[in-house]
């Protein structure tokens, strides 16, 4: 895990926390007790909602990307959640990201319905760009003799989650790699990229948002309950809206417990 914080910091104050599903986020704006913001910080007609309020010493934002304009269900998916992660950032200023959701787990890997994990790095299985390096070395070699492009590498995306060993030990939660991408099932090229990423939880936002955060250099932590085994005998979607709300309420009491260690503390503290 990456670096959360200098030691100098003062404790942290304010949270985002990110969740693409109305469903996942409505239990902890009840917990919360946060209200909608009905003058939004952001652009004018987008659907993007964002719950706030005061919870202990920390000011809480949860932000919904709401529904799709056209069709009516939720905005899932790695765009939207880049777009409401950049511009909650760039109008709030948290301390603090949280990408929190469901997920899928792998049996392989020792997931199981239920389980919450605590991602140690994220990356993408479904931006496969396979241009090799030689390619340009061969056609820019005598320009651009330093620069190699490695695309593939920048494909997957691989980044870091913010280094939490007091969190984990505390509250007894599970860790794993994430992969993200922005279908529900899985293509046996999206299973191999998996496999290569050594992830153990699969979603739809996780590495999206992990990149915007690191664009901007806001530490980011990640909670994914697991509603569906991806590498089992059921169908993917009739186990994940089989589990949705257990599993639902198993995340929002996770987050509120990762809330409640937060609370008084400073990132090199986590």
């Amino acid at each position: 895990m990456a670096p959360c914080g200098e030691k100098s910091e003062g404790a942290i104050s304010s949270i985002v926390i990110i969740i693409a599903m109305q469903t996942e986020a409505m239990p902890l704006v009840n917990k919360f007790e946060l209200k909608e913001d009905l003058e939004s910080p952001f652009p004018k007609g987008v659907p993007w909602v964002r719950y706030h309020g005061t919870y202990k010493d920390l000011h809480i934002n949860i932000i919904w990307p709401g529904k799709d304009l056209a069709l009516g269900v939720d905005n899932v998916g790695t765009v939207s959640s880049s777009l409401v992660t950049y511009a909650a950032i760039q109008a709030l200023k948290p301390d603090l990201i949280i990408n929190a959701g469901t997920a899928g787990g792998l049996k392989a890997k020792g997931a199981s319905v239920g389980d919450v994990y605590l991602a140690s790095e994220v990356a993408f299985h479904d931006r496969r760009i396979p241009i090799p390096v030689s390619f340009f070395f061969f056609f820019f070699f005598r320009t651009y003799f330093s620069c190699f492009y490695v695309f593939d590498l920048y494909g997957v995306g691989l980044r870091q989650a913010c280094s939490t060993p007091n969190l984990l030990k505390e509250l007894n939660l599970k860790t794993g790699k994430l992969s993200t991408g922005d279908s529900l099932d899985m293509t046996p090229q999206d299973e191999s990229s998996i496999i290569a990423n050594d992830a153990t939880v699969k979603d739809m936002e996780g590495a999206a948002v992990a990149y915007v955060a690191d664009l901007l250099k806001v530490p980011a932590i990640f909670v994914k309950a697991v509603t569906d085994i991806i590498d089992g005998d059921k169908p993917t979607s009739e186990e994940f809206l089989q589990n949705l709300i257990a599993v639902t309420k198993a995340l929002g009491e996770a987050v509120t417990r990762v809330i409640d260690f937060i609370s008084e503390k400073r990132h090199s503290e986590l």
